[in-house]
């Protein structure tokens, strides 16, 4: 295995234990990490619920982040690593912030905005294309989201 796929691997690792952190919370289980220099910068898990905002997901809230912690609005050097494919929100703001390139585990042909439903970020009408490299660890990514919802439903049918 080449150091590249390693890295691949343990970055999307750390982002799903961010997503472990949100199903534990009662969150859709995403996680996001964004790295710069092959370091992470930024941590995040969805907290739409915790927040009561529609807008708290993984992917916005590791770009402030990482904004913050780089101390500018522009993250051309970095790559995120979200388990769960950006819908259109994220990946608008993925292009708004110009990161490099976005990797992510599952797919989300309901949602998906890098590839699914949609190809926000590699959009020709943008100003900015951001790479997209899906699959890491995609069996793992959609089977904690899909654990998620089936427990979901389960307590839904007992009330």
């Amino acid at each position: 295995m080449d150091d590249f796929l390693v890295l691949e691997r343990y970055y999307m690792q750390e982002a799903l234990k961010q997503a472990k952190i949100a199903f534990e919370k009662d969150e859709v289980p995403v996680g996001a990490v964004i790295t710069h220099q092959n370091q992470i910068i930024a941590k995040a898990h969805n907290q739409v619920e915790t927040l009561n905002d529609p807008t708290a997901h993984a992917e916005m809230i590791a770009i402030t982040q990482a904004s913050n912690s780089l101390r500018s609005k522009w993250l051309y050097d970095c790559d995120m690593y979200v388990t769960l494919e950006p819908c259109s929100m994220c990946a608008g703001a993925l292009v708004l912030a110009r990161l490099k390139r976005v990797f992510f585990g599952a797919t989300d042909p309901k949602t998906g905005a890098c590839g699914s439903l949609y190809s926000i970020v590699q959009d020709p009408r943008l100003n900015h294309k951001v790479e997209i490299i899906p699959g890491i660890l995609a069996d793992e990514c959609a089977a904690l989201i899909r654990r998620f919802f089936q427990q979901k439903r389960s307590f839904e049918n007992l009330n």
